[in-house]
């Protein structure tokens, strides 16, 4: 499959020439931001928007779909091995150097609000989930970073890995997953995504574990221990007074923003490559674990937030 996704390269320079003959300064501005809704620093805001004001339930499930989908698909850029547009007449408006196929943008995009289309069943809605979808596609298109089969692909892959996210996950793991004991989820919560580290193949530049793997992996370790830990001891409910869930956003993001740019301060760039990997892993998981328990603690030691009376299930709203 992967020469006949090479032979479509000369038609998909040709499709991002066309797109780029229509760039202006206002639509250059509109599809540099459309795409920033696909890239980590958003997920890094939306995440906790959801899980801290939203639904605490929502922000769980949400925040393991992406890991996955991220997961997923760089594992099939590197099966795919595709390489980037790279013809001297495109005009890059961001710069990637990852393989092509499929555009994680593309899928991240489906399975995000595709989710959130299925979650809350509105039909306004859809309407604008699908906006956003296709908006973050044709971005990547548009900057010069994906062709347009690398985009079908992402759309593809996103449908799928969405309906097996919900049959098999939320319909079979989850329920089967609530019914074990608090170690055994933390312990199976640590396990998996270790496991996961090293059974993902070495990456674009021979790196082995690879950064795209300890990104997730240390995220979901850090996540799935708060979220755990959470559930039982801090009960945290994401309902509230509207300027109470307004002051938990800059709060919260200022104590990601520390523990997000704090490390990698520290870590000088000299590392071997296993210490640097390592070092990521470890600053993945104390922004996952920030996020999931430290901000909730802190939004209830403030008042900020409330417990519920009740010690809730992972699966119940928040």
């Amino acid at each position: 499959m992967g020469e006949w996704l090479s032979s479509w390269i000369p038609w998909g320079t040709e499709a991002i020439l066309w797109v780029q003959s229509f760039r202006t300064p206002w639509l250059d501005a509109v599809f540099v931001a459309a795409t920033w809704l696909g890239e980590e620093y958003f997920f890094l805001a939306f995440l906790p928007l959801v899980y801290w004001c939203v639904s605490r339930r929502l922000g769980i499930r949400l925040s393991y779909l992406v890991l996955l989908s991220n997961y997923v698909n760089g594992w099939a850029k590197l099966v795919y091995a595709l390489p980037r547009p790279d013809d001297p007449r495109i005009v890059l408006l961001r710069h990637e150097a990852s393989p092509s196929f499929p555009s994680g943008h593309a899928q991240n995009a489906i399975a995000l609000w595709g989710y959130l289309a299925l979650y809350w069943r509105r039909g306004w809605f859809w309407a604008v989930a699908a906006v956003l979808i296709l908006l973050i596609g044709f971005s990547r298109i548009y900057v010069g970073v994906h062709f347009p089969q690398d985009v079908i692909g992402g759309i593809i892959g996103g449908a799928l890995f969405l309906g097996i996210y919900r049959g098999i996950g939320e319909r079979g793991l989850v329920p089967w997953w609530s019914r074990r004991s608090m170690a055994l989820r933390l312990a199976l919560g640590v396990m998996i995504p270790l496991i996961l580290l090293f059974i993902y193949p070495r990456d674009y530049l021979g790196y082995y574990p690879a950064e795209n793997a300890s990104t997730v992996a240390g995220a979901w370790i850090g996540m799935h221990i708060g979220f755990t830990l959470a559930e039982r001891r801090l009960r945290f409910s994401a309902a509230g007074r509207w300027w109470k869930r307004a002051l938990r956003v800059p709060l919260g993001a200022l104590l990601i923003a520390l523990f997000y740019a704090g490390p990698k301060w520290l870590m000088p760039e000299t590392w071997p490559m296993a210490l640097a990997i390592g070092g990521r892993l470890i600053r993945y998981a104390l922004v996952g674990f920030v996020l999931a328990y430290g901000a909730p603690w802190l939004f209830i030691t403030l008042r900020l937030a409330e417990q519920e009376p009740l010690p809730s299930h992972t699966s119940g709203r928040g």
